[in-house]
């Protein structure tokens, strides 16, 4: 692996840097791992971000006192190292998208909606026999109002995106800018909504590293978010060359 002088890392959080739970609202990112970011952000001079599905106030939340640079609904809100905030435009149908699901997996017991800020994710972690009948449903709705929203799979997921916006376009925006330009991306996640960054980090010259089980394009895998810890400690405290 490159010194970390030569690498820009970019890391999932759900799943990756906190082990997933049956509601969002329960995730924890450890202590440990939040002071092992900071360790790993001054090694990297800065070119450290955060690539995930959740809005930027659940990542700064989750990661505070950390504001890290982040690329938020999979790439619809992106923070760069100033701070500044870009963000995609809200698609005119979300709001009609949100009510025809609601309306369309109303009784489905133990499946629920997260609203996502630019897009939404339809659960149903607690119903997995639900799969077909939720995939369809969210796949009808992008068809509804087609070519505004892109189908995401995840683990016991499906979600409405914008349209283009993945992780992927994400990781090249930062890739394009100082502290990132020039340096070897590598994207850490453990889910299908990653791969389009694993995909990108290796398209432009790095690598993808897997967390947990199941195929993926990443050269790459860690076990699990405290074997990425682990990795993240020993990245954090590598001398300098």
């Amino acid at each position: 692996m490159p010194h970390p002088g030569r690498i820009a890392l970019f890391l999932d959080l759900d799943g990756t840097l906190a082990a997933i739970q049956p509601d969002p609202d329960l995730v924890m990112v450890p202590p440990a791992t939040i002071d092992v970011l900071r360790r790993v952000e001054q090694a990297l001079d800065g070119a450290l971000a955060i690539l995930s599905g959740r809005p930027g106030i659940d990542l700064d939340r989750l990661l505070h006192p950390l504001l890290l640079p982040h690329a938020a609904g999979h790439g619809a809100e992106r923070r760069d190292r100033h701070g500044v905030v870009v963000q995609a435009p809200v698609a005119p149908g979300l709001g009609a998208a949100r009510a025809q699901l609601r309306q369309r997996v109303a009784g489905w017991q133990g499946v629920w909606i997260e609203p996502k800020g630019h897009g939404l994710a339809v659960h149903y972690r607690a119903a997995p026999g639900m799969a077909a009948r939720v995939e369809s449903a969210v796949r009808e709705t992008a068809a509804r109002h087609a070519p505004a929203f892109d189908v995401q799979p995840g683990k016991m997921v499906f979600e409405l995106r914008p349209h283009g916006i993945d992780k992927g376009s994400a990781l090249r925006a930062f890739m394009r800018e100082a502290p990132y330009a020039g340096r070897v991306p590598v994207m850490v996640g453990d889910d299908l909504t990653d791969e389009a960054g694993f995909i990108a980090a290796r398209q432009a010259g790095g690598y993808g590293i897997k967390i947990g089980a199941g195929p993926s394009s990443a050269m790459w895998r860690l076990p699990g978010p405290e074997a990425l810890a682990d990795w993240l400690r020993r990245l954090g405290s590598a001398p300098t060359p």
